[in-house]
């Protein structure tokens, strides 16, 4: 932890409070501060109110005593994080600064250190607290949902975890599947081979086990029927024994569909069930089986559900701000199906 020293009293104001903040000197400055202080000015953004001075090794924090506590709070966090061998980003400074505000129990730096998977130099993480959340939730429950918008890392880190789970040989494959909603489930009327009719369903799946595998092992593990790539309508009449299994897109499921899928469940397996009740491609009418879902098992042992928000989005800023924009929108609107075309989401 960084260590804090309290300056003399009338170098603040009546209304004021002074710390300063000594870095260990094993740490090196700049990735505390940022390149070219790129952190610094975050903080500086975060925290208007408090003075921020920084000389050498030594920081100093002059404004209201409860920002200047909190400024306090966050570089001993980044401190922390830095001290495990991980980088900081802009991104990692504001989330640590919402937990604090937010007082949540769990430190930020316990947060943004929970690596979960690594391959070739890249890291995978939990960046925001839900998402810290839902990863633990998948190593506690043998069922566990996440439901909310694009972005938030819910099929990424299912993903993840399901890799992690085959590399530590807790189970014999891994099963990823989606409903392949746009064709109806009717795959024959397409064009060309069964691999080219699904692909464009299921290359989201494919992007993110390139992402966490090396992409010569996959085809071979593919192959072998270690993982399995597949349309949600292929499961029906199976017994998954052994298996991480990941239902994608599962706010395109019709209620039967979800209990189809859910009762596939054999000895040895887990479930990760994802989806945005917000983006439904169903037919007019249609009941998804993603919202009616959480009525009918919340409370039943062992099945858990973790609910992401526009906070979780760790795409471009941007991202986070479209996904209120929409919800503001939606709220305003007496009938949400008939707003957009079919497909338009």
């Amino acid at each position: 932890m960084a260590e804090s020293t309290h300056s003399q009293p009338h170098q603040a104001g009546p209304d004021q409070a002074e710390h300063r903040v000594v870095v260990p000197s094993s740490l090196d400055m700049v990735s505390l501060l940022g390149s070219e202080d790129a952190l610094l000015r975050e903080v500086e953004k975060l925290f208007p109110d408090v003075d921020v001075h920084v000389r050498g090794n030594q920081m100093r924090f002059v404004g209201p005593p409860s920002e200047v506590a909190l400024i306090e709070q966050l570089v001993d966090e980044m401190v922390a994080v830095l001290r495990t061998g991980q980088g900081l980003t802009v991104e990692a400074v504001g989330r640590s600064v919402s937990m604090l505000r937010d007082r949540e129990d769990e430190r930020p730096a316990d947060v943004l250190t929970h690596n979960i998977l690594s391959n070739r130099g890249k890291t995978i993480t939990a960046r925001t607290l839900n998402q810290k959340r839902y990863v633990d939730a998948i190593d506690k429950n043998t069922i566990t949902f996440a439901v909310g918008p694009a972005g938030t890392g819910k099929t990424y880190l299912a993903v993840a975890k399901a890799v992690q789970a085959l590399q530590a040989k807790q189970i014999t494959r891994i099963v990823l599947t989606r409903p392949a909603v746009e064709a109806g489930e009717r795959l024959g009327f397409l064009p060309g081979t069964l691999s080219e009719k699904i692909d464009p369903y299921l290359r989201p799946l494919y992007d993110a086990l390139h992402d966490m595998m090396e992409p010569a092992t996959i085809p071979r593990l593919m192959t072998e029927g270690t993982i399995e790539v597949a349309p949600l309508a292929y499961m029906r009449g199976r017994t998954l024994n052994d298996a991480f299994i990941i239902l994608d897109e599962a706010q395109n499921t019709s209620p039967e569909q979800m209990k189809m899928f859910l009762t596939r469940l054999g000895f040895g397996s887990r479930m990760v069930v994802t989806g945005d009740v917000t983006q439904i491609d169903l037919p007019g009418g249609t009941a998804s089986g993603l919202k009616v879902v959480k009525g009918i098992l919340e409370g039943i042992d062992d099945v858990h559900f973790t609910q992401l928000t526009s906070r979780d989005v760790v795409r471009h800023r941007l991202v986070s701000d479209i996904v209120d924009a929409y919800s503001r929108f939606d709220e305003l609107q007496p009938a949400p199906h008939d707003r957009y075309p079919r497909g338009s989401r």
